[in-house]
């Protein structure tokens, strides 16, 4: 007599398969982030909001692009350093400013020129400059208004397609009932 296993069986398995699945790469992605987060001097949440009120946007662009100042993002490897994402030669540079480097004339006053900005407001911009040179191109973050929609976007998906799954599980189950009744 061989055994047969019970097709529900698979259906069930299945369902619970696929969010544990989800489950775990979402939890491995969220901890390599929060791993990469760790090595930054700051927070660069709090450095991109300090970066557009302490002026910095007027030299270096809204989107780190630059245009008077040097590109930021990705970061344009001037004369003056080997490894431009390191973050002390950020916060020195930020702090101290600097002064007609490589094909800029134009100098870079300390703090940016800025009264307000504070050691912790430096280190928070070095970090967001570190971060935004770790995306690559195209593939930024997105605005808050935008993030949130794309999350309600794809929640609802999900909703839907559970269920969906839920209904015709039960489908299949209302069917495997009446089979098994008549059976008997």
């Amino acid at each position: 007599m061989r055994f047969r296993r019970p097709s529900w069986l698979t259906a069930s398995a299945a369902a619970f398969l696929v969010p544990a699945l989800i489950i775990g790469f979402a939890s491995v992605a969220l901890a390599a982030t929060t791993a990469s987060a760790s090595a930054l001097p700051g927070d660069p949440v709090k450095g991109q909001a300090t970066f557009a009120a302490a002026g910095c946007t007027s030299c270096h662009g809204a989107s780190l692009t630059g245009g008077i100042g040097p590109p930021l993002a990705p970061i344009q490897k001037l004369p003056d350093t080997q490894s431009p994402l390191d973050p002390q030669y950020l916060i020195d540079s930020i702090t101290k400013g600097k002064n007609g480097v490589g094909s800029y004339t134009a100098a870079m006053p300390a703090k940016g020129g800025s009264t307000t900005l504070t050691d912790q407001g430096i280190k928070d911009i070095a970090a967001y400059i570190i971060q935004q040179n770790q995306v690559p191109a195209g593939q930024r973050p997105l605005p808050p208004g935008d993030l949130a929609k794309s999350t309600i976007t794809w929640v609802t998906i999900g909703i839907l397609a559970m269920l969906a799954l839920t209904y015709l599980l039960s489908q299949y189950n209302m069917r495997w009932i009446a089979r098994q009744s008549g059976h008997r």
